[in-house]
């Protein structure tokens, strides 16, 4: 019987060169599942260092999407009185919104600084490095899951009752996070090679918000004249993915119609920022170790 023929033993002096692979990548979504106790544990990690040594601890996480309620009820429902909807009350309308905007905005923030902040852990060991910013999105989720309910409580004190368009929160929600990891992640990468994006990055928060005027404003005024002089910025608010998709979260909730033309157009978006953001994550990561 014959023998398979064995593997040569490397000889003397030879040297074995390791080098990571050139040019764009995809998502290596199996690696991501195969590291996702590591995911885990990242988010958790994040949770834990955020609330640490805090004075309220997870309490910010109502109290930012809360005050914030509170200053647009008074400037744009009591002050300007640019709010004449009887129902729901303004301060419902615009916690609808700012509920899924400060997710996206903490998640995007927190995405943007956590390679830079993952230095010693990424310069010492092997991991897919999607994980890290990836991480940060899933820490966003807890803010939400306890800022949730302050909403849900206002509920019956207004006679709100929520229909079907529940059953597509998930759906929304999903898209929501795909859209937060792809800007988060595409700022990760750009805030290793630029460090001055550490402070671009709370500035383009700010700016994103009021961006997204439908957080704080209702963008269906009854004026005719209003609607025919400002419809050319209307037509241009859905190439912001938020736009649609704070939109369909609200109305999902509050048992509104859904936008589904704006719901779709934003859907589109938000996959654009995570592949882009993705594959740009993906082309520069293997320089992190050598620049961060």
């Amino acid at each position: 019987m014959t023998t398979p023929p064995q593997p040569s033993e490397p000889t003397a002096g030879s040297t074995t060169v390791i080098r990571p692979p050139a040019g764009w990548q995809l998502i290596n979504f199996a690696e991501l599942w195969q590291f996702r106790d590591l995911l885990y544990f990242l988010a958790w990690r994040d949770v834990k260092v955020r609330y640490k040594q805090t004075l309220l601890g997870v309490a910010w996480a109502i109290l930012q999407p809360g005050l914030m309620m509170v200053i647009f009820t008074l400037i744009f429902s009591v002050i300007t009185q640019t709010y004449d909807k009887e129902s729901p009350p303004y301060h419902v309308f615009v916690l609808s919104a700012l509920l899924p905007w400060t997710f996206f905005a903490t998640a995007i923030a927190n995405a943007g600084n956590s390679v830079v902040g993952s230095e010693r852990l990424i310069t010492k060991i092997y991991f897919p490095r999607l994980a890290v910013p990836f991480a940060s999105v899933g820490a966003a989720l807890v803010d939400f899951a306890v800022a949730l309910p302050l909403l849900l409580i206002m509920f019956p004190f207004y006679g709100i009752v929520p229909g079907w368009g529940v059953l597509l929160l998930p759906v929304i929600f999903l898209v929501l996070v795909l859209s937060a990891a792809g800007v988060g992640t595409m700022l990760a990468a750009l805030n290793v090679a630029y460090r001055d994006f550490r402070y671009i990055i709370p500035f383009l928060v700010q700016l994103w918000m009021y961006a997204t005027p439908n957080i704080y404003l209702d963008l269906k005024p009854p004026d005719p004249e209003r609607v025919t002089r400002f419809s050319w910025v209307k037509q241009l608010l859905p190439l912001n993915p938020m736009t649609g998709l704070v939109e369909s979260f609200r109305a999902a909730l509050l048992n509104e119609a859904i936008p589904w033309h704006d719901l779709g157009f934003s859907a589109a978006m938000a996959l654009v920022f995570f592949f882009v953001g993705c594959f740009y994550f993906r082309r520069v990561e293997d320089s992190f170790a050598d620049v961060i």
